[in-house]
């Protein structure tokens, strides 16, 4: 994933310099740092995994409270079933229709 970066920031005006600490009469306390592009990417993929996970709570919550009528558990499996085939293929064809 992203490699961490290590610097050295003061913690008294803040610049920030690597590999090692300045000469200056400057206070460092060793900090990591991400590039920010990949910083963004990680912000990304989160994203999406949120919007995934609402999905299928969605459907977990449908599943977890519906009481089909008598003799009819197998048409609503099936719909349940049907509904979550939906969404795993809108999810690995990437689409955002995920009903």
């Amino acid at each position: 994933m992203s490699e961490h970066v290590k610097a050295w920031q003061c913690i008294g005006c803040g610049k920030i310099e690597a590999p090692q600490t300045c000469v200056g009469i400057c206070q460092d306390r060793k900090v990591e740092f991400v590039y920010a592009d990949e910083h963004e990417a990680a912000l990304l993929q989160l994203d999406i995994a949120l919007s995934q996970a609402q999905v299928f709570e969605v459907l977990l919550r449908q599943l977890a409270s519906t009481t089909p009528h008598e003799g009819e558990w197998e048409r609503s499996y099936r719909a349940l079933q049907q509904r979550a085939r939906r969404i795993l293929q809108a999810k690995s064809s990437g689409s955002p229709d995920s009903s």
